[in-house]
């Protein structure tokens, strides 16, 4: 199982924290990136994406650096854990209350057990994150981990020593230092109790592997900071989860051919452009929706049209467009996933469902991947109210 250590967090200095965070870094277009920036000279974006040249890199570290020796970033004073509240009303008009904890999470061999993916990667280029991590020493953004123990948001419950709130878009986010030993080993033990499975942040687990990978090479320990990977971990369970689609964007292929291919599996129905109120007919009735520039069409799988396929709908297109010359590309939000159509940059879209929260967790215990890109999991957590030095390791970087 996973070892879950404190560390001695740093931390913006300023109480107010609204101008300095920012969402990850992979969810941040150009536009947003120059908002952030405006915002403050030391919003966090500044370090974790750096724009520019070749250089960029040494900048973002140089700027952390000063950073540090200007205390607009200071460290804890003693090894910490830190609670990370996110309350919300969710697209159903549900209220949610999502605890987890921070801290530094084992960095595992693939395939090891212990820390564990639930959906297959896209291929993505690594060396972004990877040289960023090389040039500030430093985990700036977490991993999102869901513990498949029990107990971990009735151990969080009681609340710590309060550290700044932040409320935007309609998400307000709270956090809580904890420095007692007692309440620190209880959530280790528990967290050691079974296995943590990666919500969201693949890739930058990938990284942390590379990383370590490299500053053993360099050393020859096992016993740097670089073993752990900066990570928020809260309790896989239904009433804090809010999972939402990504939909699926076809270029390569015409809307008539994508339209031929789907029909040998579904029966196409035509129907209204999709809206709100058709995500959540989908989820009652179980049909896709196959979105053109000028009109739709339901999709309802044919019976026995998917024996011996997974009910998971990213699935079902992966088998009802093998072999055709379909290329996928994928969108999170039905507003954006229908411009994209619109502007002509995809021939067509699928709208799908989420995956449920009892399916997240069937696929951890049957040791199952879903297709890439089958979860897109709400609120994002907001990148520089924790960040974790890794220490100068010399010959790394």
């Amino acid at each position: 199982m996973p070892r879950f250590e404190p560390f001695a967090a740093l931390r913006y200095a300023a109480n107010d924290l609204s101008p300095l965070v920012a969402p990850p870094y992979d969810v941040l277009s150009d536009a947003d990136l120059s908002e952030l920036q405006a915002r403050s000279p030391h919003n966090v974006v500044h370090v974790d994406v750096p724009r520019g040249g070749d250089d960029r890199y040494l900048r973002a570290a140089e700027t952390f650096r000063r950073w540090r020796a200007d205390r607009v970033l200071v460290p804890d004073s003693t090894p910490s854990l830190t609670i990370y509240r996110m309350s919300f009303v969710d697209a159903s008009g549900a209220r949610r209350d999502i605890a987890g904890v921070v801290g530094g999470l084992e960095v595992v061999d693939e395939g090891a057990g212990g820390v564990l993916p639930h959906e297959r990667t896209t291929p993505k280029d690594s060396t972004d994150r990877l040289e960023l991590t090389r040039a500030t020493e430093a985990n700036l953004s977490p991993v999102w981990g869901l513990s498949l123990a029990t107990g971990l948001t009735r151990l969080l419950a009681e609340s710590a020593e309060p550290l700044g709130c932040v409320a935007e878009d309609g998400v307000e986010h709270r956090l809580e230092r904890v420095t007692d030993a007692d309440r620190i080993a209880a959530v280790q033990e528990l967290l050691a109790a079974d296995d943590v499975l990666i919500a969201d942040g693949h890739h930058r687990y990938g990284v942390s592997r590379a990383y370590r990978d490299e500053v053993r090479a360099a050393t020859g320990r096992r016993d740097t900071p670089a073993e752990l990977s900066l990570a928020f971990v809260s309790e896989l369970v239904a009433d804090q989860l809010s999972v939402d689609a990504i939909h699926r964007l076809y270029t390569g292929i015409t809307p008539a051919q994508l339209a031929a291919a789907l029909g040998r599996r579904f029966d196409l129905e035509p129907t209204s452009r999709p809206t709100a109120q058709t995500l959540s007919a989908m989820a009652a009735d179980g049909f896709l929706v196959l979105v053109e520039r000028n009109r739709a069409w339901k999709l309802t799988p044919k019976t026995g049209a998917f024996d011996g396929v997974r009910s998971l709908d990213g699935a079902w297109l992966e088998a009802a467009l093998e072999g055709t010359v379909a290329s996928v590309g994928y969108q999170h939000g039905l507003a954006e996933t229908l411009a994209e159509v619109d502007a002509g940059r995809a021939a067509a879209a699928v709208v799908i469902r989420p995956v449920s929260v009892a399916e997240i967790e069937r696929t951890a215990r049957e040791g199952l991947l879903m297709p890439p890109k089958s979860t897109f999991f709400t609120p994002k957590l907001k990148t520089g109210f924790v960040i974790r030095p890794l220490g100068v390791v010399e010959g790394v970087g």
